[in-house]
Parts: C-alpha cells; sequence; structure tokens
C-alpha cells in the first residue's frame, strides 16, 4: 500500500472505532422506552431558590435509543437575577408529528436526565456576566431561522445551540465534536465562525467540512461525523466518543454525537 493508502485506511478506521466503541458501552440503552424513560433532575443545577444571580448554562446529553450511539442533544438554561425558574429552549423534533412547534419553551429543572442519559454541562455563566449576556442569547434564540427538523445533518437540536453560540460569541460555547448538527451553518453559508466564537470554519451544509477553534481545536467533518485533535488542551477527538485527553472521554462535555 502507498502512503496515501494508509491514511485513508487509517482515517477511515478511526472513524468507525468510534462508533463502535460507543455502540460496546454501557452508555446507550437500545431497549429504552421513551416512555418510561428517566427525565428526573440529576442536580446539576443550582437551586433557584437558593440562587438570586442570574445564570446561564448549556448542557449536553446522549441522544435517545441508537442515536446515542452517534452524538448528544444540547439544550441551553436561562435564569435572570431573583427568577424563581429556569427557562429551558431546546429543539425538540418530534413536536412537529403534533403540530408543535420544534422550538421547546418550559420553566423547570434544566439538569434533567434526556430519557435516561445523564447531562453534562458545557458552559455555566452567573452573576453579572450571565445577566449582561441573556438578552443577547434571548434575541438569538428568537432569531433562529429553522422552524423545521432534521436529524441529519442538521437543522437539529445541536444546530439551534451552535446557532446561539455563533450569535452570541461572548458565550465562549464549545460544543463537542459528537453534537452532529453544530456544524450546519444557516443561510445556506459555506464559511462561518466556530460556535465558540474563536475561530472559523468551512461547512458544506454540514456533511463535509473543517473548523479551527482555540476552544474546539482542528475537527475535519465527514458526513457529519468528527475527527480531529486539540492541541491547546492535548486530546483527539473521534466520532461517537468525543474528546480523549487529559480529562477523558464521557457522554458530553468531553463527548458523543448530536440529538
Amino acid at each position: 500500500m502507498t502512503l496515501w493508502q494508509w491514511i485513508l485506511a487509517l482515517t477511515a478506521l478511526l472513524f468507525a472505532a468510534g462508533p463502535l466503541a460507543s455502540l460496546a458501552s454501557s452508555e446507550v440503552d437500545l431497549q429504552a422506552d421513551w416512555r418510561t424513560a428517566d427525565r428526573t433532575s440529576t442536580g446539576l443545577a443550582p437551586d433557584p431558590a437558593t440562587t438570586p444571580e442570574a445564570v446561564l448554562q448549556v448542557y449536553a446529553a446522549r441522544a435517545f435509543s441508537w442515536r446515542g450511539i452517534l452524538g448528544v442533544h444540547s439544550w441551553i438554561a436561562i435564569k435572570p437575577a431573583n427568577a424563581t425558574e429556569f427557562t429551558v429552549y431546546q429543539i425538540i423534533g418530534w413536536h412537529r408529528f403534533y403540530g408543535r412547534p420544534t422550538l421547546s419553551v418550559e420553566e423547570g429543572p434544566p439538569d434533567r436526565r434526556w430519557y435516561g442519559h445523564t447531562p453534562a454541562i458545557l458552559l455555566d455563566i452567573r452573576g453579572e456576566r450571565a445577566e449582561a449576556l441573556i438578552g443577547k442569547t434571548e434575541a438569538a434564540i428568537r432569531a433562529y431561522p429553522y422552524a423545521t427538523y432534521r436529524l441529519w445533518p442538521g437543522p437539529n437540536s445541536n444546530t439551534f445551540t451552535a446557532y446561539v453560540g455563533r450569535r452570541v460569541p461572548e458565550m465562549g460555547l464549545a460544543l463537542p465534536p459528537t453534537a452532529i448538527g453544530k456544524d450546519f451553518l444557516t443561510n445556506h453559508a459555506v464559511f462561518g465562525p466556530a460556535p465558540s466564537g474563536t475561530g472559523r470554519q468551512f461547512s458544506l451544509f454540514g456533511l463535509f467540512g473543517a473548523l479551527y477553534g482555540k476552544k474546539e481545536g482542528f475537527e475535519l467533518n465527514f458526513m457529519g461525523l468528527v475527527i480531529g485533535f486539540d492541541p491547546l488542551n492535548p486530546a483527539i477527538l473521534l466520532p461517537g466518543v468525543g474528546r480523549i485527553g487529559l480529562s477523558g472521554a464521557n457522554g458530553a462535555k468531553t463527548s458523543p454525537a448530536g440529538g
């Protein structure tokens, strides 16, 4: 084999290894029933009753059923100063089957399990900084241009979260490489900022592309799956697994893929 053939073979192996490792793990329950799956609070979020300061958070958890082999579902939670409840914003695809908006806006705990899967906090901003960003974040949420939903390659739940991150770069939101749909740029754009606002990316409808951001590292996107490495916070990025480095690998913060 030539050098390029070895490189292509190794790349193909890396793209396949991540999802296979995710499938072999116990993190994804392929037999789960959404009607009985756990949706209880995990205690990750601060109690609004004892937290008067403003809070802005972003969560992600492995997607439900077989989708969790590849990716995560992400959502945004906002609590203005002195508010008694969080408001949770997320895109839910099956809402469209019932004639409901895909953008779900609900008050309640933001740290609930996503149908059995424990979330991780991707972003946690509090106090005056959160208060300054909440208005911009809510404006970006209202401006989200897609009323439709497409699991792959987007627009989906991660397209929404990434869109808000790009519109409010002060958040510094870095989505995990397994957030399939985050690279689906709006308005048919080919070039745009990275979701964290710390770099740039090229993307063809979320199917093929490349990204570099100080918070994300280098990412190559092939058919929605991401492979890459992070030189600043040493880690490799694999489909289905996410980040593997000094901070380990898990379901979201250093983790899996899209929801």
